[in-house]
């Protein structure tokens, strides 16, 4: 029996980091879209669709890793593929408007934002933290409300609610990537090594 614990709960200790990396990630670029001297909203923009790339693409790998661990890493795959298409689309699609673009943006939070929530919920029985995931769900869904809601409001306050969401939501996964670096599991289950990849969003991680 207590070698069965060992080998389910390895995961946990090797890749709590990658909640952590990601949640640095978000602000790093946060802090630059309040920091960047002069930076545009087009600017921007691209620079979130290359943070949904990357973000997405850890997604998706941690949640391939942890398929033998946990029923939940669909939904980090998911989760991750939503981010690695919507870095994919504002990259390649330099005809589409930057209102377009934004409201492609917002759309991808209220998915991402909801699959958080559904994977802090199925995953309350067996983690300690998971309040950090379902808030950065709540932060993504309310994010994309005020994007859809405000798409065509000026440069500088698009730049402030992107930058403000992005530190906040970095903020909630490295507390959640704390959590489980100190071992904080109900059941010892290996089911956190899905939740390494969203990130978010997804930023599955």
């Amino acid at each position: 029996m207590a070698m069965h614990d060992n080998r389910m709960t390895q995961p946990i200790s090797r890749y709590w980091w990658a909640l952590v990396l990601r949640g640095f990630a978000a602000i790093i670029f946060g802090v630059l879209a309040f920091t960047w001297p002069g930076i545009t909203l087009q600017v921007l923009v691209l620079f979130f669709g290359a943070y949904a790339l990357v973000d997405g693409i850890l997604s998706v790998a941690a949640a391939i890793r942890g398929r033998g661990h946990t029923e939940n890493w669909w939904l980090f795959l998911l989760q991750g593929l939503l981010g690695i298409g919507l870095g994919v689309l504002t990259w390649l699609a330099p005809g589409a408007t930057t209102v377009a673009i934004l409201l492609y943006i917002a759309a991808w939070a209220l998915v991402t934002g909801v699959l958080e929530i559904v994977a802090a919920i199925r995953l309350r029985h067996e983690i300690e933290g998971e309040f950090w995931l379902g808030l950065g769900g709540l932060l993504s869904i309310a994010f994309g409300l005020l994007v859809f809601a405000f798409p065509l409001a000026g440069a500088l306050g698009l730049i402030w609610l992107i930058g403000s969401y992005a530190i906040a939501f970095g903020l909630c996964l490295i507390a959640l990537g704390i959590r489980i670096r100190r071992g904080k599991t109900r059941s010892g289950a290996g089911g956190i090594t899905g939740m390494m990849g969203r990130g978010t969003g997804t930023v599955p991680v």
